[in-house]
């Protein structure tokens, strides 16, 4: 039910220590004040919630400041205009931007882009055409440079991010060995995504079936997880290898870090790279990198996996299943319906 008098948001009432729980967050009603000119107000109907966020919330120096207690948590959104008193977004478009966790969100127009339904789903803008597609397409390409004949290996690989370097080290003539936590992601990346190999990090020993899928070693290792898997994977690196550092989500609930790094001797005597990164480093190029993967989506040469849950009030118990690994490819909130 659409209400653009009253807003509810989800703030960050206190920094976690180890895993959030629902007592981390709280919801408040604000009033929506009038708008001036050349501001919008827009209405919330999808909301991307990601692992990113436990770092933001925690008060560890990191590459951005912590986010403020008491303040509407982060996040990337896609939503409609409602009301409009800017000539440049008229009522009724879809656009994506930095709204966080609320039903509704004032802008004057900065960091939005508007989105063409016609294209593909407007979801879409916060899963493979968004931040983990980016994330994926500069990662692999900027940082692990991959080569017809490499074999890639991918940790996380049913997730958003992890689900598109598969599918873009594939279509680079990589041979691609995938890790994931279930049966039914290890049959959706097989089947489906047409990973070489897939390891059921739960279930298998990563370090025995590691040699059997790569007998030849690893050239490429997209992380996103950190910990053993990421143990296993650089005790079978080549020479100049190279490790590209996008996640560490096995760690970021630690209440103490785990001793490292361990494998440095791999790094030493293989020659081997290894390299964090942020997306954002790389915003000069983003508008050609959605191009291109909008173009493979176009294409069929992409797929996705959306795993929705409804109801901005089950943002955090969506948040905090990530750390559990509940969600099967990109988690969203859909806070309203699109036709509203």
């Amino acid at each position: 039910m659409v209400n653009e008098q009253s807003n509810r948001q989800i703030i960050l009432d206190h920094r976690p220590s180890g895993y959030p729980t629902s007592e981390t967050f709280k919801m408040i009603t604000t009033d929506i004040p009038p708008l001036r000119d050349g501001q919008v107000l827009i209405r919330t109907v999808w909301l991307s919630v990601d692992p990113y966020m436990r770092g933001r919330i925690s008060d560890a120096r990191s590459y951005t400041p912590p986010h403020p207690v008491g303040v509407t948590m982060p996040g990337g959104t896609v939503g409609k205009i409602v009301v409009s008193q800017n000539d440049s977004y008229p009522v009724g478009s879809f656009v994506s931007a930095p709204a966080g966790w609320q039903d509704y969100y004032i802008s004057n127009g900065n960091n939005l882009r508007v989105l063409d339904p016609k294209l593909a789903p407007i979801s879409t803008a916060l899963g493979i055409l968004g931040m983990p597609g980016l994330t994926a397409y500069h990662g692999l390409y900027e940082i692990g440079k991959p080569q017809v004949g490499e074999t890639l290996v991918v940790s996380g690989a049913s997730g958003a991010v992890g689900a598109v370097v598969g599918q873009l080290g594939k279509l680079s003539g990589c041979k691609v060995i995938g890790i994931a936590g279930s049966r039914e992601k290890v049959n959706y990346l097989s089947d489906e995504l047409g990973f070489d190999a897939v390891i059921n990090y739960k279930t298998d020993s990563v370090a025995d079936h590691l040699k059997d899928a790569c007998p030849d070693g690893v050239d490429i290792y997209f992380d996103n997880v950190g910990g053993p898997i990421t143990d296993a994977v650089m005790e079978n690196l080549t020479y100049r290898a190279r490790i590209i550092i996008c996640g560490q989500i096995s760690q970021y609930n630690l209440e103490e870090p785990d001793l490292g790094p361990r494998n440095l001797r791999q790094i030493l005597t293989n020659q081997a790279t290894i390299e964090g990164f942020i997306v954002g480093r790389f915003s000069d190029r983003a508008d050609a990198a959605r191009s291109r993967l909008t173009q493979l989506l176009l294409d069929g040469k992409l797929q996705y996996m959306e795993d929705i849950v409804e109801g901005l009030e089950n943002a955090p118990d969506a948040f905090m299943g990530l750390f559990q690994g509940k969600n099967f490819g990109k988690m969203l909130v859909q806070v309203s319906s699109e036709k509203d």
